[in-house]
This record gives structure tokens, C-alpha cells and sequence, in this order.
């Protein structure tokens, strides 16, 4: 499933973070370096000792350094920008740890840290807007200085275990006004397209008042059946919920005479009942936010046997949440009045979908639907309570795959 505008949006920002840490990573890092192992002691204090103290690992740490590049422009490529912030600082705390051993165990030289990169990890954590993350470089620093401490017993190490504390604080403070601003964006957001797609269903509902609801129904037993599989991030389940509420959006060029008929359809108008699938998707897939919809909305009247329509997709070639919408659909069909029937009972429409596994259905759905299925009975009758006109079952319907939902 496509991720949707709000995700593109979060992810060009997270490899415009990345890109920005890098370049000051490596430009303040080295120049800082060059600074004060080389300028500053031959031009200020005429020192002697100009470049990296002998022992530890030396230029290895630059080399290792510049030998990340490649791996960071590798996963920025494959849009995995969020772990190129890991893989520097777990490779960062290896390395200086292991350099500040090999260089101070068993020597006379007095703890003198001067890797600015540490206050840049610390500075710039936040701009991640990752809580994780800024807990992994604070643990993590913090647990090299104890580390150190414990090892080298030298004073020198309580200053920078006395400083990060302060860092951390202030970056903490910036972190959690930077979640707060984006959260408020992304509700906004997300009740503005809330808004634009229940507006958009219930322009079509107005044409056919027998489906009224039928949306929201469908989004309420899909959204149930995909949380079962734990696949699902939150924003996805966001972008499946409206996707649920336009899988019908294509009805609205279907003449209402067609739509309120109250007996059983004629081949070609079901052929024009066909239709709604490809004009929904055509009405929908140059709305920015709505692109996620698309494989929803398309192929929710696919089959598991491949007699579906309107690409006659069979088996897994059927995006995954489409075969789950399949399922919904059908139930709340079955299980809702419309013009040319009652509605079927919760155990009638059970029955039907479980016959249907295999051959108009999803096997793994179908047993989704089943471990669930009390969910299902219990929300129909809820909204059945609400509505005050409960409706008894009739047995002469259609099989589900006919249906028009």
C-alpha cells in the first residue's frame, strides 16, 4: 500500500535531517580536529605535540568514519534514511571507546576528549523527533564516560558526565516542543482529509440511500480484520481507514435507477455495476493523500479464484488489503437491507463467507474473520439497536459475490 502525502512529507524531512547531520558531522567533526590537533598547538601555544596523541587507533577513526558514507547513501537510496542516525552512533560509541582504551590504559596521559561529535550527536537528536533515538545516544554516551571512569580512574571524566547531563536536558526540552508541533500538524492534517473523504461519501450516499452507512461499516470490519495481522504501523491503518471509505467511490457515475433497483439486475447493468471500481480510482488517484486508496478502491471485488473483477486477479497477485476489504464488503452487504432485499442475519452472512473460502475469498481472511467474528455480531447489533428497526433475516438472497456492495 502507498504510504500517502503526510508519510512522503515525514520521510523527505527525515533524509533532509540526515543529509544536513552528515555534512555537519564530517565538516565540523574534521575541521575541529584539524583545529586542535594541528593548528592550535604549532601556531598558538608553539606546542610541540602537533597531531593524534601516539597509540589508540589514530587516523583508523577517520578512515572508519568516511568508510560510512557509502552505507548512509545507500540507505538514504532505498528510503531507509531513519537508519543511517543508528548505524553512525553505535559505530561512533564503538570506536571511541575502543580508541580511548587502547590510548589511555596503561599510559601516563592524562583523559583529554576533544571529538566534538558528541555534542553534535546530543545537539542534534532532536530534529530526529524520535524519543528512542535520543535516549540510545544519551545511554549511550553516558554509559562510555562511566565506563571510562571505572577503567582510567582518572578526574578528567566526571567534567563531560557532569556536562551531558545539561545537553541532554536542553535538547530534551527542544525535542518534545518539536513532537508537539508535528503533532498538531499531522491532526490537522488528518481531521482535514477525514473531512474531504466523508464528504466524498456522503455525496454518494445521497444516491443511493439504501448503502447509507455502508462505508463506514466496511472501514469499521476491515480496520478489525487487518489489526489482527500486527502488520500495520499507525499512519498505514490511517491510510486503510479512508481507503475503506472510498472502496465504493466509483458508484457515483452509476445511474440511480440501477443503484435503487429493487429486483435482481440484468447482465448488462451489472457489467456497468463493473464499472465502479476503475471510475473510483480515476477519480481519486491525482488527490494528493488519497493516492494510498488506490489498490483498495480498484481490486476490493477481486477474487481469490480469479472470476473477480475488474483485472481478474487471483490468489496473492490480490493486494492484501483488498482481499480484507473483500471480506468486509461483503459481510456488511449481506447483512444490510438494500432496494432488492432484507438483510441476511449475522449467522446467515457467517456461513456464506466461510463457504466462500478458497474460492471467492482469502483462506487466511477467511480465518481472520472467523477468530473475530463476535466483534462483528456485536457491532451490528449495536447499530441496529440504534437505528430502532431491527430486520429479520431472509433466506432467498443472492450469493455474496453478487452482491452490489
Amino acid at each position: 500500500m502507498q504510504k500517502g502525502l503526510l508519510y512522503s512529507t515525514v520521510m523527505n524531512q527525515e533524509q533532509r535531517a540526515i543529509k544536513l547531520f552528515l555534512v555537519l558531522f564530517y565538516g565540523i567533526g574534521f575541521s575541529f580536529d584539524a583545529f586542535y590537533f594541528y593548528f592550535y598547538p604549532k601556531f598558538v601555544s608553539h606546542s610541540r605535540d602537533v597531531g593524534l596523541p601516539p597509540g589508540g587507533i589514530g587516523y583508523g577513526i577517520y578512515l572508519i568514519h568516511l568508510a560510512l558514507l557509502p552505507v548512509a547513501f545507500y540507505l538514504i537510496r532505498k528510503h531507509k534514511p531513519a537508519m543511517v542516525k543508528y548505524v553512525y552512533i553505535y559505530v561512533y560509541l564503538a570506536v571511541s571507546v575502543l580508541n580511548d582504551l587502547f590510548l589511555y590504559v596503561g599510559s601516563d596521559l592524562t583523559y583529554d576528549s576533544s571529538n566534538v561529535a558528541e555534542v553534535l550527536f546530543v545537539l542534534f537528536s532532536p530534529i530526529f523527533l524520535n524519543k528512542k533515538y535520543f535516549w540510545i545516544v544519551i545511554g549511550g554516551i553516558t554509559s562510555k564516560y562511566v565506563l571510562l571512569l571505572v577503567t582510567l580512574q582518572q578526574p578528567a571524566l566526571i567534567l563531560p558526565l557532569a556536562l551531558y547531563p545539561i545537553l541532554s536536558s536542553m535538547s530534551y526540552i527542544m525535542l518534545n516542543r518539536f513532537i508537539g508541533y508535528v503533532d498538531a500538524i499531522r491532526d490537522s492534517y488528518n481531521g482535514q482529509m477525514e473531512a474531504i473523504v466523508k464528504g466524498i461519501v456522503a455525496t454518494l450516499e445521497l444516491k443511493d440511500p439504501y448503502t447509507r452507512g455502508h462505508s463506514e461499516r466496511v472501514a469499521y470490519f476491515s480496520l478489525i480484520l487487518a489489526k489482527q495481522l500486527n502488520r500495520f504501523s499507525e499512519e498505514e491503518m490511517k491510510a486503510y481507514y479512508y481507503a475503506c471509505l472510498l472502496h465504493d467511490v466509483g458508484k457515483v457515475s452509476i445511474p440511480d435507477h440501477i443503484l435503487t433497483k429493487p429486483s435482481s439486475l440484468s447482465e448488462a447493468e451489472f457489467d456497468i455495476i463493473r464499472t465502479h471500481p476503475v471510475v473510483g480510482v480515476n477519480a481519486i488517484k491525482h488527490i494528493d493523500g488519497l493516492q494510498n486508496a488506490v489498490s483498495v478502491v480498484l481490486h476490493h471485488h477481486e477474487r481469490w479464484d480469479g472470476k473477480g473483477y475488474p483485472d481478474g486477479l487471483h490468489g496473492d497477485k490480490i493486494p492484501l488489503l483488498a482481499r480484507i476489504t473483500a471480506v468486509a464488503d461483503a459481510f456488511d452487504a449481506m447483512t444490510s437491507r438494500r432496494s432488492y432485499r432484507d438483510a441476511l442475519t449475522v449467522e446467515e452472512a457467517y456461513q456464506r463467507i466461510v463457504q466462500g473460502k478458497g474460492a471467492q475469498f482469502d483462506p487466511v481472511v477467511v480465518e481472520l474473520f472467523q477468530d473475530v467474528f463476535p466483534l462483528f455480531v456485536q457491532y451490528v447489533a449495536r447499530m441496529r439497536r440504534d437505528e430502532d428497526s431491527p430486520t429479520e433475516a431472509q433466506t432467498a438472497a443472492g450469493r455474496p459475490e453478487l452482491e452490489r456492495g
